[in-house]
């Protein structure tokens, strides 16, 4: 009998836990009659905030609005320089370039795919007013050197977050080690919406209070506007939506967490697999290993009924819309990575078994 296929994710399959509550809340949202701002927004803020040990969350419309937002509320002069990866999704340089800043990408460690934090002094410059450091595939950055630097250089620090849902570095979450905490709640984050969504968490409370006359036409009171604000607005039903998912995050995150270790643990050495550190609580928004025959494994994975994505096929230097920016500098480690990583299943519906096969399947490739 054919195998049936392992899809690398299956949004129905992943929240089909969650239906009963989900159609409950609905069903009491539209009642209400309030889908703006409402009460479903407070209390996931204030859940979402203790989630974090945090003072404050503010929900906005998207990950990418986080991070905007973010950058906006300390309003630095137009041509101002922001520190970033040169290995992120490209969500966080558009952050960059929708406030008229400058974008320096700063290559990743090999291992970690995250920010060198040794190479990041060389491109601080007197125009340097913040870093945004990324917390790619569910792993913490190494912070204790970056936020040394930003006290050194007195620079803001901001986490793009929108992979580290419940991750850590010794033992305190991502999102609270800078000024502001960048979250995306995108469906197929480990604290997915069913739509588009995001927050930013942070301790400050005039900081906060920046964030929610920002994301609200930069108004604290309807029709009253004291700063140049957006439109962006974590709706009523996302955030009742959320409410009940971020009940069970822990337990996504120990999920997957467990499909990781059987990863592993049981893949051939042939190919180059996620570092595990004690100093470090790793979620697994994705599962990426390397390899330098990644198309070719692709392929065979398909060819046997197992689906796998690549996070990302096109470094951010490369892409069309970028490329001129960036043609003069070279970034090779980040196109390394870009050429060489796969991503495997490893979704809350995926089952042991489903994992086994993916690695039975690969030893054979």
């Amino acid at each position: 009998m054919k195998n049936t296929m392992i899809d690398y994710e299956n949004l129905a399959l992943l929240n089909e836990p969650f239906h009963d509550e989900y159609i409950s809340s609905l069903n009491s949202v539209l009642k209400s009659g309030w889908y703006i701002l409402g009460e479903n927004v407070k209390k996931f803020e204030t859940e979402f905030a203790s989630y974090n040990n945090a003072a404050n969350c503010i929900g906005v419309a998207s990950g990418l609005d986080a991070i905007t937002l973010s950058i906006a509320a300390f309003q630095f002069e137009i041509g101002s320089e922001i520190i970033v990866p040169s290995n992120t999704y490209v969500a966080t340089i558009l952050s960059v370039l929708q406030n008229y800043m400058k974008p320096v990408l700063v290559e990743p460690l090999i291992d970690t795919y995250n920010i060198d934090p040794a190479k990041i002094e060389a491109s601080i410059t007197k125009k340097t007013k913040a870093i945004v450091v990324v917390h790619l595939y569910g792993k913490s950055c190494c912070m204790d050197p970056i936020i040394a630097l930003c006290k050194k250089y007195d620079l803001k620090l901001i986490e793009d977050c929108a992979q580290s849902h419940g991750a850590a570095y010794k033992n305190k979450n991502t999102g609270t080690f800078g000024d502001f905490g960048a979250f995306s709640f995108y469906p197929t984050k480990n604290l997915g919406a069913l739509g588009d969504a995001g927050a930013v968490v942070c301790n400050d409370n005039d900081l906060a209070k920046t964030i929610r006359r920002l994301r609200n036409y930069g108004s604290d009171k309807k029709y009253y506007n004291e700063l140049v604000g957006y439109n962006s607005r974590l709706d009523e039903i996302q955030a009742a939506f959320l409410s009940i998912k971020l009940k069970r995050l822990d337990e996504i995150n120990k999920h997957k967490r467990n499909l990781a270790s059987i990863y592993l643990n049981n893949l051939k050495g042939d190919y180059i697999k996620p570092v595990v550190d004690k100093d470090y609580f790793d979620v697994y928004h994705i599962f990426n290993i390397r390899h330098p025959k990644r198309d070719e494994l692709k392929e065979y994975l398909l060819k046997n009924n197992i689906k796998t994505e690549i996070h990302y096929p096109v470094s951010p230097n490369n892409q069309t819309a970028l490329k001129e920016m960036f043609k003069n500098q070279q970034f090779p480690i980040s196109e390394e990575i870009h050429k060489t990583t796969l991503s495997l299943p490893i979704s809350f519906f995926h089952t042991e078994d489903d994992v086994y096969r993916v690695i039975e399947v690969m030893n054979g490739f």
